[in-house]
């Protein structure tokens, strides 16, 4: 199946794109959905990341204390890279399964951190679009929907690939910044759908 990496900073809109491409036809693998699901109670990374991270890392459900690790891992990247460590190949068993099942026109893999991990990701994706805002955009669209600090949202993204690595790594780049209404989007968004079912139909051709 046609394998498409999507991918974008945290406030960009990459979901909504997602749900766009959903709408369309499209099989989607959410990264992010997946992470949850192993760190809710009962879930396959909740025992490495107690013996891990300690007691306070596990709330009273079982499930992963997330305001507690988002100060532990933003503050220090060695246990940032311990958790990811930890969560990266389950995460990438749980895609090769849904990839798998997947019925779509094509495959969507969204996934917020692609570009961090190129290696991994580049040679399994035919196309990689990047969901693209203004830095000013995307923090003023966090802290409206999650009420963090600008210092805080500034320290999320401090940890995640820049704008210009993104787009160095984008095949096709979907412009969502300031003055983009959501139909405006939609349509970008369209002919990049359209594209990529050109793509598909030249592929089956050769």
């Amino acid at each position: 199946m046609y394998r498409i990496g999507l991918t974008g900073g945290i406030g960009s809109g990459k979901s909504t794109v997602a749900q766009l491409l959903v709408a369309w036809g499209a099989s989607v693998i959410d990264a992010d959905a997946l992470a949850r699901s192993l760190t809710q109670p009962g879930g396959q990374a909740m025992p490495a990341i107690a013996r891990a991270f300690g007691s306070r890392a596990v709330q009273a459900d079982g499930a992963m204390d997330r305001g507690y690790m988002r100060q532990q891992v933003f503050q220090d990247a060695a246990k940032r890279h311990q958790l990811e460590q930890i969560l990266h190949p389950l995460i990438g068993q749980a895609m090769q399964g849904a990839a798998a099942a997947a019925t779509g026109l094509y495959l969507v893999y969204d996934i917020p951190l692609l570009v961090e991990s190129l290696a991994r990701y580049r040679p399994i994706m035919n196309r990689i679009c990047v969901v693209d805002c203004e830095e000013t955009e995307q923090i003023a669209r966090v802290q409206a929907r999650s009420g963090l600090s600008v210092q805080a949202v500034r320290q999320i993204m401090s940890t995640q690939a820049s704008r210009q690595q993104r787009l160095a790594a984008a095949d096709d780049v979907i412009f969502n910044g300031i003055g983009i209404t959501l139909a405006m989007l939609e349509e970008r968004v369209r002919q990049v759908h359209e594209n990529w079912l050109q793509l598909i139909g030249q592929q089956k051709e050769q």
